[in-house]
């Protein structure tokens, strides 16, 4: 009776030892343990550090006079601003050069990634070339082919190339007019967002509408007519307050207007055309995978290949590709600090300038990889909900 006490006592013994919730708990705690350890110790060498070199630590020093001019400057900034100001006309850079990049190559990725698909073997050929070459290539290169091999070789501004709409293209860069907005301007923004919030009712009624009845609306150009009428209807009735500032040449330069300088252009050009290739593929992965039973039970409809591919494949393509798209913006966000080669004034090239002027690399660093981690996290939440929206319900 004892021998079998003692083989009954075993097995708590041995399930406590082997229990999988307490050695998850104690591993958990062990990693957390060295993690809070690893951040001490490396808290207190760089302490130690700036110590030891006499450097003030904390963030005083974006309070300072910059003392150093910004080429591209989209909010008001002289070399007498402060530090801080230097660091949000970088970011707001940063932010441009992302947000055109972004727009762009989805636009040359969606036809490049169709037109691989295409049954015309001469367009189906030239997409394949696009996207083998610039895939292959490193971003820095592209960024020097823009801007060494193309912006470079454009003529002098003594004899501009001659544009549409008033515009000129030199080695400068692009001079285009600028708008000039007059008393009154704010009532076309107030009917754009009420033309957009008009456009987001109709096309959610809509779709309620089809769900209920199987009838059809004409969604697209309906919001495109609110989109565009409201704000012409505003901006008749407030007198027509617009006129443009067109560049005019004179005897060695351009004046007037809105000019895009060569670093600007080069790096836009280059990020667009870099990440267009990626996501062309990504385009042609999910269009892919959708199933051929889908086209062929949209043709056996009556559908042609172009309602069919806008109505029933890329919607369906569409949850495919989103979440490899988000990487890629991160990608093209995180690939703008390269302008850093060329002169352009993003974040990377304002803050490494602050950093070497004011000594503090520790607060320089930290604020880069605290501004790269806003706006990739804001870029995965915003794509996040785009992809939450387009996933399929179940019932």
């Amino acid at each position: 009776m004892a021998s079998q006490e003692i083989l009954r006592e075993e097995p708590s013994r041995g399930s406590f030892i082997n229990d999988p919730k307490i050695r998850s708990l104690f591993f958990q705690a062990l990693v957390v343990v060295l993690l809070v350890g690893s951040i001490y110790w490396i808290v207190n060498n760089v302490i130690d550090n700036l110590q030891r070199l006499h450097i003030a630590s904390g963030f005083q020093f974006l309070r300072g006079r910059a003392g150093f001019d910004i080429s591209d400057t989209p909010i008001a900034y002289t070399s007498d601003s402060t530090y801080f100001r230097a660091l949000v006309v970088g970011l707001l850079n940063t932010v441009i050069v992302a947000v055109a990049g972004i727009i762009t190559a989805t636009i040359i990725g969606f036809v490049i990634g169709i037109g691989r698909l295409s049954h015309n073997w001469l367009i189906r050929k030239i997409c394949t070339v696009y996207v083998e070459i610039f895939r292959n290539i490193p971003p820095l290169l592209v960024i020097f082919f823009w801007y060494s091999g193309v912006l470079a070789v454009l003529p002098p501004p003594r004899e501009s190339i001659h544009l549409p709409f008033g515009s000129f293209l030199n080695q400068r860069g692009f001079y285009f007019p600028r708008a000039v907005w007059g008393e009154g301007s704010w009532l076309m923004i107030a009917a754009f967002v009420v033309a957009l919030g008009m456009a987001w009712f109709v096309a959610h009624r809509a779709r309620q509408r089809q769900m209920a009845t199987g009838q059809q609306f004409p969604v697209f150009w309906t919001s495109v007519a609110l989109i565009i009428g409201l704000p012409v209807l505003a901006f008749l009735l407030a007198g027509m307050p617009l006129s443009f500032d067109f560049p005019k040449q004179s005897t060695f330069n351009l004046t007037g207007g809105f000019l895009l300088k060569p670093e600007f252009l080069s790096l836009y050009m280059a990020l667009s055309c870099y990440t267009a290739a990626f996501i062309a593929e990504i385009v042609r992965a999910g269009i892919r995978g959708v199933s051929k039973g889908q086209t062929e039970a949209a043709g056996a409809l009556g559908l042609r290949s172009g309602p069919i591919l806008r109505l029933v494949v890329v919607p369906q393509a569409m949850r495919i590709v989103i979440p490899p798209l988000t990487s890629q913006y991160l990608n093209l966000t995180k690939n703008s600090s390269l302008a850093i080669a060329i002169g352009y004034p993003d974040l990377t090239a304002t803050a490494g300038t602050v950093l070497n002027q004011t000594g503090q690399a520790v607060e320089g660093v930290l604020i880069m990889m605290i501004v790269y981690l806003v706006l990739s996290l804001v870029t995965s939440a915003v794509m996040n909900v785009v992809n939450a929206r387009m996933a399929l319900v179940e019932r």
